[in-house]
Parts: C-alpha cells; structure tokens; sequence
C-alpha cells in the first residue's frame, strides 16, 4: 500500500469512528428536543436548542473532515466501504446507551456488511493521478457522469416533494434515499475539493479557479439538504437500522458514481471486478438481515390464548384491534365490524374496560 493510501486508511477509520457515535449522541438531543418540542420526524427544529445534538453535530464534523481528507489521498471506492466501521460503532453504541435493542440476526447482518466492505477495499483499483482541479471538472462535464448526475437530482427532487409527504413517516428508505442520492454528489465534490486543497498545499495554487468554488458551492447544499433529512430519520427511526442501510445505499452510490467519473474499473481485470461485485452482494445481504429483524427480539412474548382464535373463527368474524388514542373518544370508524350477540363473552373477557367504554349491546 502506497504512503498516501495509507493516510488515507488511518483517516477514514478515524472519520468513521466519529460518525458512529454521533449518530447515538444527536439521537440523545433529538429525544430530549421532543419532550419539550415539535419532533424533527414532523418539522420541528427545537433540537437546534439541544446541547446534546450539538456535540453529535460537532463530532460528525470532525468526522466528516477527516473523511474529506481521506479522499485526498485514497480513491472513493477505498475510502468510502471503511464507513461500515461507523455501524458497528453505532449499533453497539445504541444497544448499551439508547437501548436500541439488536437481533441475533441484526449482528450477523452487521458482520456481513464488514466483510463485504473488507473484499471491496483489498481489490479496490489505485488511485489516478490529477494534476489540476480542471481535470476533475472535465471529467464531472462528461456526458456520462452528467446524466448520472440530472438522474440523481430528479430522483431526489421526486423523494422530497412527492414521497416524503406521504411515505416519509413509514418507509426508512424514504429519508435515507434522498441523503444517499446527493450524498453520492457530495462525495464526488468533496474529492474534488480535496485535490485543490492538496495541490494547493504543494505550491500549486487551486483556489483561484472558478471550478474550485462551484464544486465548494455543490458541497455546501447538498450537505445542508442531508443533515435536514438525516435529522428526519434518526428522529423516526430505529438507529441500528438508520446506521447501516444509510451505510449501504451511500456507499453504493458513491461507488457507481466514482466508477463513472473516474473510471476506475477501466484499470481493473474482470475478476477485481467480480470480486467487487461479491463484496456488494455480501453488504445487501447484511443490510436486508438488519432491515428484516429491525423490531424482533430474541424472546416471544405472551400471546393470546388459542381457544379464543378458534371460537372466534368457528362463528365467522374476526376481531380488529384498532389502537385508541383516547379512551373517552371513540366514533364509528374506529369500530366498523358489528359482533354478534351471543359473543361479545369473548370481547367482554380479554378487553372488560374498553368494552364498558364502547357501551357494546
């Protein structure tokens, strides 16, 4: 490994080791801004007044600071697999402090994204030489890469004006893809910005090109954008489950975003390719693990008595437990199966004070 891959290794572990707690100290202010406020999940920003969510702030800028200086001196598709360090962070994190609960299957699910990102980084392609920050700008204007690129914007435009006002509140997918899409954008300007910053560095002057500054410009709202709906799923959602799927679909974008900028497979055989590929297909599987045991625990709980299934069954209706917000207020819609008579012994055994409220005949 080259002396700049590996500063870029040690930077991008530090990055990820920042993030992963952020994620469980914003949680905690974003907690504590709902007891006193309108949720961030619903439109609030009373946790801007949370101590706590500051310092969560204030840690995944550290975080993502030493992430953009990583991609000054390693290619994306080494860089940004090590975020999966961050899950294992987070989730653990969460399972000691917030109480987040983690299946069995959660933590295998955990595993696999590790080792799927560990076989992306061992056949990750080398890091091309630029010499201008006008390179990375003939490159970002190529015909490829700006349709990649109006897709990802439409997508996200989509998400945020047409998905999040009906889905955003049931679907984790929802909040995580807009951050994902122009996180993948963010990335490929962060990069670029990188390379001005080091060359500038070096004696090579970057920073009076106009390029320098609409990448800066890039950076700046699309960033803005994803901490607002970051906020929106970490306030709605289970962290464990928020950590790792925006781990995946971010990195997953990054990547084919890298490759089609970049070029980066172009020096790479078919069987580092292959091999990349086993990697992604490695995270999905833990990613769908974590997604599908996100509200299982590893006891049962009680369960209703069978015999009352089958009574109920026998005479041909079913019950629907619709849950009551207040007691005293119950209207005709929240109750629009009428139960025959001569059972109602069954409602009036399991739920004896919601069935007197009711006035049930």
């Amino acid at each position: 490994m080259s002396t700049d891959n590996a500063k870029g290794l040690v930077l991008a572990v530090s990055s990820s080791a920042f993030i992963g707690a952020s994620f469980i100290v914003k949680k905690m202010g974003l907690r504590r801004a709902a007891d006193s406020g309108v949720r961030a999940g619903y439109g609030g920003f009373s946790y801007l007044m949370e101590p706590l969510w500051w310092i969560g702030m204030i840690s995944m800028i550290v975080g993502e600071i030493a992430n953009f200086a990583a991609y000054a001196f390693a290619p994306a598709i080494l860089v940004t697999p090590l975020g999966a360090l961050s899950i294992i962070i987070s989730a653990a994190l969460a399972h000691a402090i917030l109480q987040e609960k983690l299946h069995t299957f959660g933590i295998l699910g955990c595993v696999l994204c590790v080792v799927g990102s560990i076989t992306i980084v061992l056949h990750a392609p080398q890091e091309r030489n630029i010499d201008s920050v006008r390179e990375v700008w003939d490159l970002a204007t190529e015909p490829g890469f700006l349709c990649y690129a109006a897709i990802v914007v439409a997508a996200a435009l989509v998400l945020i004006y047409f998905v999040v006002p009906q889905h955003g509140q049931t679907n984790i997918m929802v909040y995580i893809g807009v951050c994902s899409l122009l996180g993948s954008l963010t990335v490929m300007s962060v990069k670029a910005l990188g390379i001005a910053l080091k060359l500038t560095f070096s004696g090579v002057n970057q920073l009076f090109y106009p390029q320098t500054w609409a990448f800066a410009l890039i950076v700046a709202t699309c960033v803005s954008t994803q901490i607002n709906y970051l906020n929106k799923a970490l306030d709605t959602f289970n962290t464990a489950v928020v950590s790792p799927i925006y781990y995946v679909m971010f990195t997953s974008l990054t990547i084919l975003a890298s490759v089609i900028m970049f070029k980066d497979w172009d020096r790479q055989n078919p069987t580092q390719i292959v091999t990349e590929l086993c990697g992604f297909v490695t995270i999905l599987s833990g990613t769908f693990l974590l997604h599908k045991t996100k509200d299982m625990t590893d006891s049962t709980g009680p369960s209703l008595p069978t015999s009352r299934s089958k009574s109920a069954s026998q005479n041909r209706f079913s019950i629907e437990v619709v849950p009551l917000k207040y007691r005293d207020s119950v209207d005709e819609e929240t109750l629009p199966l009428s139960l025959p008579k001569a059972d109602n012994r069954y409602l009036m055994e399991d739920f004896p004070v919601r069935y007197k409220d009711l006035n049930i005949a």
